[in-house]
């Protein structure tokens, strides 16, 4: 007999103990600040996000008409999270032949889409300082801008360009983008 309350009591223990290892384990990885240490279990135990097609519009690469660049990116938990992965991949650059619109030193400092349908996306000053210049250069950049997000993205109707939060008159100073762009399909070929 007690041979057998022996054989119960270890067991119980054993089981008490494996369970304190999962439940510290589920508070290791669910726990905030730990995300780096613990993103490849992470990516082991939570399902993979849905990827969506995205067409990127850069210039073709005899500089007359914009072209778009198909991309899987991954889909985002909502419609601005999704607006600024759009604009970095297209920050980015082309991943083949065609011409890169935005200079690759800028950063998108920040995003939102107003109710009525327009994304006001605030770069730092290097969109205006590393342009190329030339109004077609700027006419292509403004609208590779407004076309990748405008036509991906159902919920934006125009797009507001800002520069470190203020409105600026232009890009590199031929084109006014005190006012929002709509999309223009022309300048897509």
């Amino acid at each position: 007999m007690k041979i057998k309350r022996y054989r119960l009591a270890g067991l119980i223990v054993i089981c008490i103990l494996a369970g304190g290892l999962i439940a510290y384990g589920y508070r290791v990885l669910l726990s905030p600040g730990q995300e780096a240490r613990h993103e490849p279990i992470r990516k082991k135990l939570l399902p993979k996000l849905a990827k969506v097609r995205t067409h990127l519009y850069f210039l073709d690469e005899h500089y007359r008409f914009l072209k778009a660049e198909e991309r899987t990116l991954a889909r985002q938990d909502n419609v601005v999270e999704h607006a600024r992965s759009i604009i970095r991949a297209l920050i980015d650059g082309p991943e083949g032949k065609l011409v890169p619109t935005v200079p690759t030193e800028t950063k998108l400092l920040s995003l939102f889409l107003s109710e009525d349908g327009i994304a006001y996306a605030d770069f730092d000053r290097a969109v205006r300082d590393k342009h190329p210049g030339g109004s077609l250069s700027e006419l292509f950049t403004i609208f590779s801008l407004v076309n990748t997000l405008a036509l991906n993205i159902p919920e934006v109707e125009a797009v507001k360009i800002l520069i470190e939060g203020r409105e600026a008159e232009t890009l590199a100073g031929h084109i006014d983008t005190r006012f929002p762009f709509r999309p223009d399909i022309f300048m897509i070929k």
